[in-house]
């Protein structure tokens, strides 16, 4: 039986319950998920690159068969050469939808021999966003029922950082 490998790819700035959920789930489904975080990209992160690696590491540390990477350039170079098989995204609501299609159509183009799936979080993780986050921890809001402990500690060190400034 081959090795089926996953990769679950975004900015993860920061890395949610909502993510984490997603690759403890796909965990399950594939003998490895490749949490591919995105160095360069079009949003403007909070965190590093290097931050986002570690915060994603930390949390995912307990779960077999997960490894935690960086890619750069184009998403469909990461996946042919991790020999991966399988994209898997995450859908909140319907609103990620007609998103998600759309570059799941363009995906399957640039890669015909690796399939996308869709994983719904758990329903007390579906309002989640890496967004909604940052913006309440900016507005000196409380974020813990939202990241894994390490994260909020990191995103509250950043945050007094960015304020001190």
């Amino acid at each position: 039986m081959p090795h089926l490998i996953a990769i679950y790819p975004g900015t993860f700035d920061p890395i949610t319950l909502g993510h984490e959920d997603i690759v403890r789930r796909a965990s399950q489904l594939f003998d490895q998920v490749i949490v591919a975080v995105a160095a360069g990209h079009h949003k403007k992160a909070m965190f590093s690159v290097q931050e986002r690696l570690e915060m994603a590491h930390t949390a995912l540390s307990d779960v077999p068969g997960v490894e935690v990477a960086e890619f750069h350039g184009l998403l469909r170079d990461f996946v042919i050469s991790r020999g991966a098989k399988v994209m898997v995204r995450g859908l909140r609501a319907v609103t990620d939808f007609d998103y998600e299609f759309q570059l799941a159509g363009m995906n399957r183009t640039l890669m015909p021999q690796v399939e996308t799936i869709f994983l719904a979080p758990s329903d007390k993780y579906q309002f989640i966003s890496s967004t909604l986050v940052r913006e309440i921890a900016t507005l000196s809001g409380e974020v813990d029922a939202f990241v894994s402990p390490g994260v909020n500690q990191r995103l509250l060190a950043k945050v007094r950082g960015v304020s001190a400034a």
